[in-house]
Parts: structure tokens; C-alpha cells; sequence
């Protein structure tokens, strides 16, 4: 509930809606949950992409857009620049600043907060953010590792000023223990699991689910197999495909349906899984579907969700799908460990492990007990 006299909040984030993720789709979540409950809200942002608005409101948010613009995945970091001008110019605006993702707009946050005498909240969105790890791929473009001296040094300074945030939010176990073991202390971090929307992802009849499929343009007698997320290399894609062409060839209805698009990721991997399917024949045996905005109708309109991914922070897309009572196979790598349970509510699978996640998504595809049993339990 909103106090009598609420403080005014800035949610700073790299990326916002219409780019489609968990991070944005978290953000903006929050965002507009608080404006719902009367709470003063504004969105500051970078502009990924030329054709947006420096300003709009978007269901009740004000957005805020700043540069620089465009698509590139070096640009931003120019945000560590250009978010401190455009908090300083805005600081009559906001009391509390929180940064969902803070692995690169979260030095400059909490050096102006301080600056300014304000408030600020740091979210970890992914693995990483604060051990460095989550930089390797794109360390390794400029001929850097993680263990050298420079990328070390920086990485210390950097975590000397995190430290000084008010509070952090984890949203896993995995997240809480990187954070405590680079030194935040177990009393500024809040436990915060993201969160699904019950009244858009939940289960429908089968009538239902024939009548989305047709709707969708889906094969409507096909056992449907989805992922949904971005498409990037680190979610266990090309692995997925390698295991899919050898599926499609022993069930003639299995149809794979991968919801999502690579965005800005360094680790986009859409152009090789597409490069795949053209090369191995299978565009009538998988469908790709790039950003969407209905991705419970898309689940709803499936039989089994697999995610084969190698490294996650929480997995908003896995309970998404088991929101919608969908059997899953899964991986149980970083936050997904506390979600599943092998046998119970998932098929669990080593991450990488071709032979299991092939066994595991054909037996979901024969084995109608199980895939009861399991869409069930989530």
C-alpha cells in the first residue's frame, strides 16, 4: 500500500518495452504495478532504437528515452555517460532511483544518488553482474579475459561503489550468494522473486488450445513443443536444433515453435538457428516467430516447453509456461534450481547433454501420464 507521503521513483533500466525479455518484461511490471497502486513512476531509458520516442506514456508510465540511440550492441555503454546528465536534470523528479540491471548504469546511479542525497536499489537481471562473469563474451571481442589485471582492477572499483547502494534485490539464491560473496552484506539484500501474471498465463481446454492454434497460424493436429525467450546462444538453442532434427525424424506430428527474437544480446544467435533450419530442411518441422506481444497464447496453444538453457538468473520463461500448465523439460543451472524438481514438476536435464535432453522431450512426446503428472504439478 502507498504511504501518505510516497517517495517519487526513477526506474532506471538499459532497456525498456517494446523490447521484448525478461528483464523489460519485469521492469515493466513493476512500473505499472506501482502506478496502479497510485505510486509515482517514471521510466529512464536508453533509445535502442531510432523510430522511438524520446517521450511517451506507456499504460500510465512516462518514458523517458535518452542516447545514445540505436541498435549496436556497444551503445550502451554510453549509458554510464549520458544516464548522469539526464539524472541530474531530472533529480527534482525522483527521491528513489532503482535499477533493474545494473550491470552497466549501476556505478553511475549510486554515484549521483549519493551525490544528490537520494535512495537507490540495485537488481541483478542476470548472473554475473556482480562477479564480472556476465561481461566475458564481450571482454573476449577486445582480446580480454576476466583474471587480467586491468578488467580485475576496474571490476574492484567498480564493486567498492555497488557496495554503497542502499539495498539490492535477488531475485534467486544463486543471485543472494554472487552477491554476498563480493562483499554485500546479507542486510542489504531483499529476496524478491520475479513474478507472473496468473490472469494472462494460465491453463485453457482443449478447445481452447485448438481454437489459439488455428488462430495462430500452428499445425493444430501437431504435438507442439515451444521455447520461449531470446534467442540467444547461452539458452542451449543450437543444441536444441541439433536434438530437434533427429526427433522430427521419429515423430511425424512433433512440431517445434521457438518464440522470441536474438535483440541485442552479443550472445544473438537467431541468424545461426535460422541458417540451421534452411540448411537441414526443417522449415516444416520448426517455427520461429520472432518478438511477439501474445506469448501466453503461444504457450497456451502448446503441449511441452523446453528449456535447455546453460546459464540463468531466475528462468521468467519457465514459469510462465507452467503457469499456462504446460509439461517441462528443463535444465537446472543457476536460478532454476529453485524452480524445478525432477520428476515432480520437470524433467531435469544436464545442461549440454544432447542425448538427455533428446530422451527426455521424445519420452513427453509418447508418455501422456507424465505429461499430465508434471502439467499438473506446475
Amino acid at each position: 500500500m502507498k504511504p501518505s507521503s510516497s517517495p517519487l521513483i526513477c526506474l532506471l533500466t538499459e532497456t525498456y518495452h517494446p523490447l521484448v525479455g525478461g528483464g523489460e518484461t519485469q521492469a515493466r511490471a513493476l512500473a505499472e504495478g506501482l502506478v496502479g497502486q497510485g505510486w509515482q513512476v517514471f521510466i529512464l531509458t536508453r533509445r535502442h532504437d531510432d523510430a522511438l520516442s524520446r517521450q511517451e506514456i506507456i499504460n500510465g508510465v512516462p518514458v523517458c528515452r535518452i542516447g545514445p540511440s540505436g541498435a549496436a550492441h556497444w551503445k550502451k555503454w554510453g549509458l554510464l555517460l549520458s544516464a548522469a546528465p539526464a539524472l541530474w536534470r531530472l533529480r527534482q523528479e525522483y527521491d528513489l532511483i532503482f535499477v533493474s540491471g545494473f550491470r552497466v548504469v549501476g556505478v553511475t546511479a549510486v554515484l549521483l544518488a549519493k551525490l544528490l542525497g537520494k535512495k537507490v536499489i540495485l537488481k541483478a537481471d542476470s548472473l554475473g553482474e556482480m562477479s564480472g562473469d556476465f561481461f566475458t563474451g564481450g571482454l573476449a571481442r577486445f582480446g580480454l579475459r576476466p583474471g587480467s589485471l586491468l578488467f580485475r582492477a576496474f571490476l574492484g572499483l567498480r564493486n567498492r561503489i555497488l557496495r554503497r547502494a542502499d539495498r539490492f534485490v535477488a531475485i534467486s539464491t544463486v543471485v543472494a550468494d554472487e552477491l554476498q560473496a563480493h562483499g554485500v552484506s546479507a542486510e542489504q539484500i531483499e529476496r524478491i522473486p520475479n513474478s507472473v501474471d496468473n490472469g494472462r498465463f494460465h491453463p485453457v481446454s482443449e478447445p481452447e488450445k485448438l481454437a489459439l492454434r488455428r488462430q495462430l497460424g500452428l499445425p493444430v493436429e501437431a504435438q507442439i513443443v515451444i521455447y520461449t525467450g531470446r534467442l540467444v546462444s547461452y539458452k542451449g538453442l543450437p543444441l536444441l536444433l541439433r536434438v530437434w532434427r533427429e526427433i522430427q525424424a521419429q515423430f511425424d506430428q512433433a512440431y517445434l515453435l521457438l518464440v522470441g527474437a536474438g535483440g541485442l544480446d552479443i550472445d544473438n544467435c537467431e541468424a545461426e538457428l535460422r541458417d540451421y533450419i534452411a540448411a537441414h530442411r526443417l522449415q516444416e518441422r520448426v517455427g520461429l516467430t520472432g518478438n511477439v506481444r501474445n506469448v501466453a497464447q503461444y504457450l497456451q496453444a502448446a503441449d511441452i516447453f523446453v528449456f535447455p538453457t546453460e546459464n540463468e538468473a531466475f528462468g521468467i520463461s519457465l514459469i510462465e509456461a507452467m503457469a499456462c500448465g504446460l509439461a517441462v523439460v528443463s535444465t537446472a543451472v543457476g536460478g532454476v534450481k529453485d524452480i524445478v524438481e525432477n520428476g515432480r514438476n520437470s524433467l531435469v536435464v544436464e545442461a549440454g547433454n544432447f542425448d538427455q535432453l533428446e530422451t527426455a522431450v521424445s519420452r513427453l512426446l509418447v508418455d501422456t501420464n507424465t505429461r499430465m503428472q508434471l502439467s499438473q504439478a506446475a
